[in-house]
């Protein structure tokens, strides 16, 4: 078995999504850890104009499989593309985003090249050689650390734990791996996407994220969120309640039945703070909350706390954000 690090080069309306960078500071440590090459894998049809930009990632060498199948994700071709590029190149570690793909995709490569999986991985500890995994578990109130004795592993890392590798423009070796994918197996096929009109700022990727519960009182109250979202440039979050009452789509609720979210700044507003929201987002960096009540269990972990009505308290906020982001 090699010692390369593969990594998963995701993509995401015709550009490499930011997450793949964040993961690139942990792939590199690790191929550094071991003592081989960190690969970039990237995956899709037409995707060649991309092989560009993902050598300046950061990466010893760019592995391109293009073929009309993996035109829109499929979990079945490309799982076959992913462990077969990863076999035809010797085996080795993949290391992916831990995003709705990356939780599809990753657990049926594993299985296909009989590795071990780690999921949701927050932080990487190295020393000697060996690598132990930090994963949040039991809805984010421990960590558990994981030692891997296999020699390979698949690895997916959460969003916004690592920093973001700046571009390098070191010459990097681009190579084409055909890998055989036949459409006969396919078991999905994927005859037309329809996007739902979505914000500037993916929320599981977002840098700041504002979110609202039940103290926003309807769905009125989340576009008044947004005057703080806007000089911020926040993405919009949600709590589970808020959802369940109809108050915003739930594609933006954060949570233990939501999103996993690690954001630098989260804003919570009007949010009380259940366990199942906390285990969502608690891996913030710095954790605002804004409520009317002060017995709220949100005040227990946030960094900052401020009691009154949102109502009254977001306005003034996002007139100072203006002032000191002019």
């Amino acid at each position: 078995m090699t010692k390369d690090i593969h990594l998963f080069v995701e993509t995401q309306g015709g550009g490499i999504r930011k997450i793949v960078r964040q993961v690139v500071t942990a792939a590199r440590a690790l191929a550094e850890a071991r003592g081989g090459e960190l690969n970039a894998m990237l995956i899709g049809s037409g995707v060649g104009d991309l092989s560009s930009e993902a050598a300046r990632l950061g990466v010893d060498r760019v592995v391109v499989v293009d073929d009309p199948l993996l035109a829109t994700y499929a979990t079945e071709p490309y799982a076959t593309a992913l462990a077969g590029a990863v076999d035809r190149l010797g085996g080795g570690t993949l290391a992916i985003g831990n995003t709705s793909i990356g939780k599809d995709v990753g657990p049926r490569i594993a299985q296909r090249l009989g590795l071990p999986m780690i999921t949701d991985v927050v932080e990487t500890e190295i020393a000697d050689a060996s690598v132990s995994f930090k994963r949040p578990i039991y809805a984010g109130k421990a960590l558990q650390v994981i030692q891997v004795l296999e020699d390979d592993c698949v690895v997916s890392f959460r969003a916004n734990s690592f920093p973001e590798t700046p571009p390098v423009d070191p010459p990097v070796q681009i190579n084409k791996l055909d890998v055989p994918l036949d459409s006969g197996r396919a078991r999905t096929i994927v005859k037309e996407i329809i996007k739902r009109e979505e914000g500037p700022v993916d929320l599981t990727e977002a840098d700041v994220i504002v979110s609202g519960g039940m103290g926003v009182k309807g769905p009125e109250g989340f576009d008044f969120l947004k005057q703080l979202c806007e000089p911020l440039g926040a993405a919009l979050g949600s709590s589970r309640a808020a959802v369940l009452a109809g108050y915003i789509h739930p594609s933006h609720q954060v949570g233990q039945t939501g999103k996993t979210v690690s954001p630098s700044l989260y804003i919570a507003c009007g949010i009380s703070g259940a366990i199942q929201h906390k285990a969502g987002m608690s891996t913030s960096k710095c954790i605002v909350a804004i409520n009317s009540d002060p017995d709220a269990p949100m005040f227990e972990f946030a960094d900052y706390g401020i009691v009154g009505d949102l109502f009254e308290v977001v306005p003034h906020l996002a007139e100072e954000c203006k002032k000191l982001l002019q």
